[in-house]
């Protein structure tokens, strides 16, 4: 069996292009632009890639793109009260702050102080128990991405085995909520699990968010799968030269795509999906904040 590679790029390419279309439909029939703000604190180059990378996005979506870069030193203080004047602000419809923070600064408490209704990141505790309780919620990205990309090759995911190899709060725990509100029967695996690589060889879909390289084994996996490998983990490459390295998932791609029915490859899986949730999320608070 030759597992069908499960495109990212494409999928987020077309949901990047809804999004389009519903800020398009806004501005026309309603009058107004969502407008999604980034607080990026201190130099990380990682983080300033992705905030980059999300500014692009969001103007090529046709939304108005603010960002705010504080010095590494600013207080937390500094960073709560600016995240409180983006709630108070009526042009903008989503906040995100960009982790990690520095290290003198506690990312739960100023994560919770976004409004919920503007967390587009999905990470407030309203959302978290929103999402639990079957309620309208605004879900982490990666996690919604994942669902979308698993729907492309199984639309009806109702009394599947699902298992989660994972637990954190960024993709495990709402990845296995979202799986339950499709109707499957939820595992959350992690490095406790007893017997772990018979767990996951019960699994009609396999989501493996671990952050730790080819852990995933061909062997792991059960005939005819859906297999999402959320990792990203980069690691020497000697093939392609001294100092040289390459990324990979959670799972052995190779032996992995030999037994699965569908894989997600990395990168080019869930990477690109994660972008194109968080426009989407802010064109739906958008007009939820509106009552549309």
């Amino acid at each position: 069996m030759s597992a069908r590679i499960i495109d990212g790029k494409a999928v987020a390419k077309s949901v990047r292009e809804d999004v389009a279309a519903g800020v398009a439909a806004l501005e026309k029939d309603h009058g107004f632009t969502p407008g999604l703000a980034v607080v990026l604190v201190g130099e990380d180059p990682a983080s300033q890639v992705y905030v980059r990378n999300k500014g692009i996005a969001t103007r090529e979506a046709g939304m108005r793109s603010i960002e705010h870069k504080l010095p590494a030193d600013t207080s937390q203080d500094e960073v709560i009260a600016l995240v409180r004047r983006l709630n108070g602000d009526d042009e903008v419809d989503g906040i995100l702050v960009q982790l990690p923070l520095p290290g003198h600064i506690d990312a739960n408490v100023v994560i919770n102080e976004i409004d919920p209704d503007k967390d587009v990141d999905g990470l407030t505790e309203v959302n978290a128990g929103r999402l639990v309780l079957g309620k309208d919620a605004l879900v982490p990205c990666t996690p919604q991405g994942s669902i979308l990309l698993i729907k492309t090759v199984m639309e009806d995911m109702s009394g599947a085995n699902a298992v989660v190899l994972g637990r954190s709060i960024l993709v495990g725990k709402p990845l296995a909520s979202l799986l339950l509100a499709e109707n499957c029967t939820v595992t959350t695996a992690h490095s406790r699990t007893k017997d772990l690589e018979e767990v996951c060889r019960g699994a009609d879909i396999l989501c493996a968010a671990v952050g730790r390289p080819e852990m995933v084994k061909g062997d792991w996996i059960k005939p005819g799968a859906v297999v999402i490998d959320v990792g990203i983990n980069r690691v020497d490459a000697p093939e392609k030269g001294e100092g040289k390295s390459r990324l990979v998932g959670d799972v052995d791609y190779d032996a992995a795509s030999a037994v699965a029915g569908a894989i997600t490859p990395v990168p080019g899986g869930v990477g690109p999906m994660t972008i194109a949730c968080l426009l989407k999320n802010t064109l739906t608070a958008a007009k939820r904040r509106r009552g549309l």
